[in-house]
């Protein structure tokens, strides 16, 4: 049987902030990789990006989800703090509850798809809109 389709989920909170994949994989490489440059790197984000997500992330709580370490001897680097940590368990947790929810419909939806379809190449304006 072929792999059931991608689901992913964001949740947009009333005052229009979003936490979605994006936010949610970052907090998992900075869990991983103990370091937002190398996180964002391993997303194929620039370190200016990852940083300003990670801010906002920090920003949107009532607690901070990570913290930084300054350089040094030690070296820097950043990790999740129990509330980020909480947080990742808690999104991780939605998502697999969703797809089990969905599998059923997910393998609807992928027994009907036309595996012939190519999309379009996606050009600069698609990527601006998002």
């Amino acid at each position: 049987m072929a792999d059931l389709p991608r689901l992913t989920l964001r949740i947009d909170f009333e005052n229009g902030i979003r936490l979605g994949p994006g936010k949610v994989d970052l907090l998992a490489g900075i869990e991983t990789h103990g370091s937002i440059r190398a996180a964002g790197a391993a997303m194929g984000m620039s370190y200016r990006r990852a940083w300003l997500l990670a801010d906002e992330i920090n920003r949107m709580f009532r607690e901070p989800s990570v913290f930084t370490r300054h350089g040094g001897k030690a070296g820097g680097g950043a990790g999740l703090t129990p509330f980020g940590t909480a947080l990742l368990a808690r999104c991780r947790q939605m998502e697999a509850r969703a797809r089990a929810a969905l599998a059923e419909d997910l393998a609807a939806l992928e027994a009907e798809r036309d595996p012939a379809f190519q999309p379009a190449a996606k050009t600069e304006d698609d990527q601006a809109s998002r």
